[in-house]
Parts: C-alpha cells; sequence; structure tokens
C-alpha cells in the first residue's frame, strides 16, 4: 500500500456508546458521559493504537425523547473543557471539538480553538457544523431556526474571521460585515499549527462543496450502497480538485466495528446489542416519530418493517423464523435490507441460520454509520476493501458501547492493520497536522 493511502482512523466518542442500547451493555459504562478519568482513559487507549484524533461531538439542545432512539445524545460535557482535560491527559492524539458558527460568536470560537491547539501543543481540530436542531433556537433567545443558506453564510464568515484573528499578531482585523464588527487582535500567539485543522459534515450540496473548498477532512454520511460510496468520495475529491485541493482534503467516513475473536462471537455480541433496544409499540405508520428518531422515519417494529420490505409482517412473533416464500415477496428495497441482514448476522432465508422477524425490525431504521461484525481479518478486510476501491481515506470508528467497543477494536484490529502496512506502527509527529501529512498554512 503506497505511504500515500496509509489508513487514517479516529475515534467516535459517544459516551453512552453509538449502538442505540450501547449503554444498557454489561460491559458499558452508563455514566461515562460525566466520568472525566474514563473519558481521559479512552482516548488514552485510542492514543496507544495510534489514532488520529479524538471527536467530541455537540447538541446545543436536550430531548428527552432521544433516550429511545440515541441516548448519547441527550447529554454530554461541554466539549471545549473536556477537550482541554483530554489534551491534559495525552501526548498526541488530535482533540476534535465541535462548534456550532449559528449560536456562537466567531471571536469566542476563534480564541476557545487558539487557546485548545496551544494547550494541546498543536492537537485542535474543529468540526464546523451549521446545526440542523431546530430547537437549539429556544436555548439561545431566539424565536426561530435560521434557514440552510443564512446558517452557511453566517458559517463561512465566522470561519473567515477566525482565520484572520489566528493570523493577525498584534494587529486589528477590523472586520465589518452585515452579520459582524469585529476589530481584534485575537491576543494570543498564533496557534501552533497556524490554522486549527478543520472538519466538516453532510451530504448536502452546500455542506459537500464547503468541505471541498475548505475542511482538511470531510466526514461522509452513511450511503446504502457501493457505488453511491464511491460516488460520493469521487464528487468530493473532485469538488476539491476546483481548488487545487484534491490531496488535501480526508474523506473518513463512520463506522461501526462489531469485532471478536471468533465470527460467531461477534455475530452473538451483535445480537445481543440489538436485544437491548426497547422497541416501539405496535401502532400504525404515520403517527409522529418520536424526536430524534434514527433514518428515513421508521419506528423498530412489525408495522413500519412491514412498510420498509414491502410485505404485511404484522402480528408474527419476533423471534420466529420468517418463511422463505414470505421474504421472496419483499420490494427492491426490501432485498437491499436483506442482503443487509445477511451480511451482519450471515443469516439467510432457507440456510441453516435463518432470518427472524427481529432481523428485519431491527434492518428498518438506517443506521448512523456503516456497521460491520466479524473477526478482525474480517473487518480489517472490510476497512482495506473501502481504502483501496476509493470509498474514504479512513473512518471515524463509532464504539457501539463504551470502553469495550474501543479496546475491541484497538487490540484485535489495529494490529492486523498495521502487519498489513495500512495503518502506522507509531505517531511521525506531535501535532494533528503532522499525522493527516498537512503543512502549516502561511500567513495570509
Amino acid at each position: 500500500m503506497p505511504a500515500d493511502r496509509e489508513l487514517h482512523l479516529g475515534l467516535m466518542f459517544w459516551a453512552t456508546g453509538t449502538h442505540q442500547a450501547g449503554w444498557r451493555h454489561p460491559d458499558a459504562s452508563a455514566d461515562a458521559a460525566y466520568d472525566i478519568e474514563l473519558i481521559q482513559e479512552v482516548c488514552r487507549t485510542a492514543e496507544r493504537a495510534k489514532f488520529d484524533f479524538a471527536f467530541l461531538g455537540d447538541r446545543l439542545a436536550c430531548d428527552p425523547a432521544l433516550q429511545h432512539s440515541n441516548p448519547a445524545q441527550i447529554s454530554r460535557l461541554e466539549p471545549f473543557a473536556t477537550a482541554a482535560a483530554i489534551a491534559a491527559a495525552t501526548t498526541h492524539i488530535g482533540v476534535v471539538v465541535t462548534a456550532n458558527p449559528t449560536y456562537s460568536d466567531p471571536f469566542g470560537v476563534a480564541r476557545n480553538l487558539a487557546s485548545l491547539d496551544h494547550i494541546s501543543g498543536g492537537r485542535a481540530a474543529w468540526n464546523l457544523v451549521t446545526g440542523a436542531d431546530a430547537a437549539a433556537a429556544l436555548n439561545y433567545s431566539r424565536d426561530q431556526h435560521w434557514d440552510t443558506q443564512k446558517r452557511y453564510d453566517w458559517a463561512e464568515e465566522t470561519l473567515e474571521i477566525a482565520r484572520a484573528l489566528w493570523d493577525s499578531g498584534d494587529q486589528p482585523i477590523n472586520h465589518r460585515s452585515e452579520y459582524f464588527s469585529i476589530d481584534g487582535p485575537l491576543g494570543l500567539p498564533r496557534p501552533p499549527q497556524g490554522h486549527v485543522v478543520l472538519l466538516n459534515a453532510g451530504t448536502s450540496d452546500q455542506a459537500r462543496e464547503l468541505g471541498a473548498r475548505q475542511a482538511d477532512m470531510v466526514f461522509a454520511g452513511p450511503q446504502p450502497t457501493l457505488a453511491k460510496r464511491k460516488e460520493y468520495y469521487a464528487d468530493i475529491k473532485a469538488r476539491a480538485a476546483k481548488y487545487g485541493r484534491e490531496d488535501h482534503v480526508t474523506v473518513m467516513p463512520g463506522l461501526t466495528p462489531i469485532v471478536a475473536p471468533t465470527t460467531e462471537e461477534a455475530v452473538a455480541l451483535h445480537d445481543q446489542l440489538n436485544s437491548l433496544i426497547v422497541l416501539d409499540p405496535e401502532v400504525e405508520v404515520g403517527e409522529v416519530v418520536r424526536a430524534g428518531g434514527i433514518g428515513e422515519g421508521f419506528k423498530r417494529n412489525l408495522v413500519s418493517a412491514s412498510e420498509a420490505f414491502g410485505v404485511n409482517l404484522r402480528g408474527n412473533d419476533l423471534n420466529a423464523v420468517v418463511p422463505a416464500e414470505t421474504l421472496a415477496r419483499v420490494s427492491e428495497d426490501g432485498r437491499r435490507r436483506l442482503a443487509e441482514i445477511t451480511r451482519l448476522t450471515r443469516r439467510t432465508a432457507d440456510g441453516p441460520e435463518r432470518i427472524t422477524y427481529a432481523d428485519l425490525v431491527h434492518a428498518t431504521p438506517q443506521q448512523l454509520s456503516h456497521v460491520v461484525v466479524g473477526n478482525p481479518e474480517e473487518i480489517a478486510d472490510e476497512i482495506q476493501l473501502w481504502l483501496e476501491e476509493r470509498m474514504a481515506d479512513g473512518f471515524n470508528i463509532y464504539p457501539a458501547y463504551v470502553p469495550g467497543s474501543v479496546t475491541a477494536f484497538t487490540e484485535l484490529v489495529v494490529p492486523v492493520l498495521q502487519r498489513r502496512g495500512l495503518f502506522r506502527k507509531d505517531y511521525r509527529g506531535r501535532t494533528l497536522r503532522d499525522h493527516l501529512g498537512l503543512a502549516v498554512p502561511a500567513v495570509r
């Protein structure tokens, strides 16, 4: 594998795990969101495995209904304070913080990020999001959430101001516009990385264009097919090439690895996690989906599964085997979902291990990231395929539960990737830009 195609790995730190019921696993720490010593130790585990970064998401509104669909999003520590504690407990791993310009002041964001870059010795990164959560407006004294265009205009200008402040030294920037009036200077030396590493996520045209033009890393959302994954990757690279940045932008999809020493153990772990999910009542589709629901608006029950698979599944025992003749009648999209079930569980319509109604229910909502289940070699095979087929430059690892999933991936899969020459055995420098092979930008 050529050196310029070496893998990049980040850790998506959701304290209760990225699986819907990850917090209920016997080996999970249900209160990890507020246990800074555990958070630090998880990041040290990732650092020992030579991960590029640990990623701290954020949410500016709390919705208790998320307990049913995405409990990790209900509450968490403020990311800048958490990132500083991580930086103090580590030496090399990058620390990504999410800061939403829609509800932030440019001077404050620039100052916080520059401070974090100094505290960490050049390991800070900014996940720039424009905020899709309309409820956040009510926490920031606004009557309504801004439309998409205004949020992106505001975000791009915030980025422009932040970079100007980082470059300003002791000189004022005297920025004046429709939205902002900011004198500067920042009152801090230039960050060790010059500009902190910039991340962006999203699949909309505006998100893709912003990522290609400005970002150092682009987080790719889940794509349902191999062709779609290749299309997304190629599109980002083509857009970046317009700005002379094709080799500058690292594309990082999310990956949830369910790994164990053997395939059978990994499938059993996957089944165990799904068995811990509290399913929805059997009510008709069309009722309001609870806030924060994952995927295409489907609930986890046989009513939604009937719609998703295009065949009536109502009234059956979830643990029962689905007759082969029923599975033969599913819709085209249902066949895609059946293939996913087989890929994850190794169960089929008529083999020795048969698909159950519970499998159909759990395959109904779209997943937060690409899930792969298997032994270490199988997980490494999937990662290598994405890298070689130009679908990714690396992965943001979504641990199903914390800390066990992080430990399993670093101890079982990373050594396989290293033996194959796909992943580093040691860091080549101290900063996140070093890990990503990015130069310090010149003062503008």
